[in-house]
């Protein structure tokens, strides 16, 4: 074959072989083609991928969802005054990066504005000028942004707009939830706390970790869509599920005993530096407590104090009760029958199953009558009527009386108590306190019996909770009898003899005397156990001192019940002495107040919205319905007030009234905390308090202008 026919049928060849190359990338091509155009024609169609729904996945790219927290509830004493409620704190932070620019705008703090930016922080916050100015000028010239440690911490909103009206860039806040204590150390261990944990407030103590879940409501959501730089499209649709907010909770606590009652334990504490006292202040018809604390406590507001005792000593903590027994131990005679006013025992020592009881003096005081051994407050005359009884009536009594178990209160961690009663010594022990253990709130709720014709009633810390998004009420909590140990005609016998512990010359209850009204107590002197569990401890101071009254005496309206363990010190007095510098003055208080309350109660004044009127006429008009007005400004109209449209105040009470023009300092001396917060609030000054009870002195002088006032240290006595 010739070489030219040869390249003719190569060049042939190679011409097929492109053609059919060429149609196989043409195919090829068309297939991927019609895949392409398959694929999209399903998405368009269906609108998925891989079972991704596309346009809820570009919703979800420009839609924007935030949270709508709900307010937790608040807390009120029985004035419908707030004890715990929400607020909002800052946190100070200070970008310093120059990198910190956002579509053209700078971000961070420059260093020209650096010296400014320390003297406004260092004027509004408590930190120097110079340690402001090291923290904005690092070692790191890297370094992004730089906090203040504390000083920059739980800002308020009030000294927030403060920095923010300076104008620097740079200085940024970021908001937390915060639970506000405007009363400082008040019922601290009852009321609780709630602390903020991942940004939400949860009780951790007292009321607030009891009704944590109603507390706390349940928190809304707020959507809309938005462009690409997060922007609200205009026009679009926005969605809102409102928050719920927690519900409220109303206590019996009256403030202004409780302040008082604060006041008074304080200079206890200060002066006789008890190891423990507890004090509750119990209305016996109802069960309702108006006041109660304890020490070691703490200030729910700056937590001070709060790691000396987490506890609640009132319902947690057993104790030996003492002599104030004799007063259920009496009862349970008389009930019972065999207590015969004519009867004599020899005083001073008793020997029981080989064991001896002794008196207090154990040289007693010869044959007396058991009615004489309640008002001597002899072991030795209890012991004999408990013998008398039989131990399985006299632990009936005991457990008729509650003791040994729980209240329920609805505080936390309840003890029930315990008793050694095995052997004839030990049930006898029990008739004067010893050997027993008890709760404060398990004695009172048994004293109760004896000041209410003979009905127990339990212990009241909470009256209602209340919806505030429908205004309804949850939970009504009403006076609950839990029995009746004692007849009515025991229960006056039994108030006598208190008297007599009081009037008698005899009693040892002479400290406890108040003018103007009759007093019926019973004191106590309880044993404290040694540490290694085989006797007790000895020294004058090594007991519980503890006293339980009745006023007044021919009409109870309180019970008071007082105890304090191992005082260091009685201060050259007696230990009457001693539980009496708390208990005269807060039970004459509360018999003075609930004088006033029954001789006012036609006095009470329904609050109008008076926002907008003439000053001088709702001045006018609210003095002579009884109030006492405090006007803040020279203004003539009404600009803020201090109390709502129909809250309901008592002839006596204070209201304030804000307008505009120039603000002076009113004179607060005498106030209570309650009221100055308030004051506060309508002014937006930061109050420092210091101390507890009512106001004694104030670091701006009355009538002074509070143009540049921050803040006011205000001291309590």
């Amino acid at each position: 074959m010739s070489r030219k026919y040869k390249r003719q049928i190569d060049r042939r060849t190679q011409q097929t072989n492109r053609k059919l190359y060429g149609r196989g990338i043409f195919f090829v091509v068309a297939l991927l083609f019609a895949l392409f155009i398959g694929r999209f024609f399903y998405i368009a169609t269906f609108k998925s991928v891989n079972n991704v729904n596309l346009p809820k996945k570009a919703a979800q790219l420009y839609a924007s969802k935030s949270e709508v927290k709900a307010q937790r509830g608040t807390i009120y004493d029985s004035d419908n005054q707030p004890i715990a409620e929400d607020t909002s704190t800052y946190t100070v932070y200070i970008i310093l990066s120059k990198t910190a620019v956002a579509f053209g705008k700078r971000e961070y703090l420059a260093d020209s504005e650096k010296n400014k930016a320390a003297k406004v922080l260092s004027n509004n916050l408590s930190i120097g000028y110079d340690q402001v100015k090291k923290i904005l000028n690092p070692a790191d010239k890297d370094t992004y942004q730089v906090e203040l440690g504390n000083a920059g911490k739980n800002i308020s909103l009030e000294t927030k707009k403060k920095i923010e009206d300076a104008g620097l860039p740079g200085i940024n806040f970021k908001e937390s939830q915060a639970r506000l204590y405007p009363n400082g150390v008040f019922a601290s261990h009852i009321i609780g706390l709630a602390e903020n944990e991942s940004n939400k407030m949860v009780g951790v103590m007292g009321l607030e970790k009891v009704f944590n879940t109603q507390l706390s409501g349940v928190n809304g959501v707020r959507s809309f869509e938005k462009d690409v730089r997060g922007t609200p499209i205009p026009g679009s649709k926005v969605k809102t599920r409102k928050a719920k907010n927690g519900d409220n909770v109303y206590t019996t606590i009256d403030s202004r005993l409780q302040t008082y009652l604060e006041t008074l334990m304080t200079q206890a504490q200060d002066k006789y530096n008890p190891q423990t006292m507890s004090a509750v202040l119990m209305d016996p018809h109802t069960g309702e407590i108006k006041a109660a604390s304890q020490r070691p406590t703490f200030n729910a507001q700056t937590k001070d104090g709060v790691g000396q005792i987490w506890r609640n000593i009132l319902v947690e903590d057993g104790f030996e009760p003492g002599s104030t027994m004799k007063v259920l131990t009496m009862s349970a005679a008389i009930d019972s029958g065999i207590y015969n006013s004519n009867s004599t025992f020899k005083s001073g020592t008793y020997k029981i199953d080989g064991k001896m009881v002794d008196d207090w003096d154990t040289n007693g005081w010869g044959n007396i009558t058991y009615r004489d051994a309640f008002i001597r407050s002899s072991n030795v005359g209890m012991a004999h009527l408990e013998q008398q009884m039989g131990a399985k009536r006299w632990l009936s009594y005991i457990h008729r009386f509650g003791l040994l178990s729980s209240t329920d209160s609805g505080l936390l961690n309840e003890t029930k108590g315990s008793i050694e009663y095995k052997y004839p010594i030990e049930q006898a022990n029990t008739a004067y306190g010893q050997g027993i253990n008890v709760s404060v709130f398990q004695m009172i709720q048994a004293f109760s019996a004896v000041a209410n014709n003979g009905k127990m009633v339990k212990p009241q810390i909470v009256k209602k909770v209340v919806n505030p998004n429908t205004g309804k009420t949850v939970t009504k909590i009403k006076t609950k009898v839990v029995g009746q140990p004692i007849k009515k005609a025991t229960a006056k016998k039994v108030l006598s003899m208190m008297q007599d512990v009081v009037y008698n010359q005899n009693g040892t209850g002479s400290a406890f005397k108040i003018d103007g009204y009759p007093i019926a107590v019973k004191t106590g002197t309880g044993q404290i156990g040694n540490s290694s569990g085989t006797g007790y401890l000895t020294g004058d101071t090594n007991y519980t001192f503890s006293v339980v009254g009745v006023a007044p005496a021919n009409d109870p309206q309180y019970v008071l019940y007082l105890v304090m363990k191992q005082p260091k010190t009685f201060a050259n007095n007696t230990s009457g002495q001693m539980l009496a510098s708390v208990f005269n003055p807060l039970m004459k208080r509360a018999l003075d107040e609930k004088k006033e309350s029954v001789s006012s109660s036609n006095n009470q004044v329904v609050l109008k919205n008076e926002v907008g009127k003439n000053a001088a006429s709702v001045r006018k008009e609210l003095s002579n319905s009884g109030l006492l007005v405090v006007e803040v400004g020279s203004g003539k109209k009404i600009l803020a007030q201090s109390e709502s449209q129909g809250s309901v105040l008592l002839s006596g009470e204070r209201i304030i009234i804000m307008t505009g023009g120039e603000k002076t300092m009113p004179d607060i001396t005498g106030w209570s905390r309650s009221d100055v917060a308030k004051l506060g609030k309508l002014l937006g000054i930061e109050f420092d308090f210091s101390g507890s009870g009512y106001v004694s002195s104030q670091s701006v002088a009355a009538n002074k202008s509070l143009v540049n006032v921050s803040k006011v240290a205000v001291q309590l006595n």
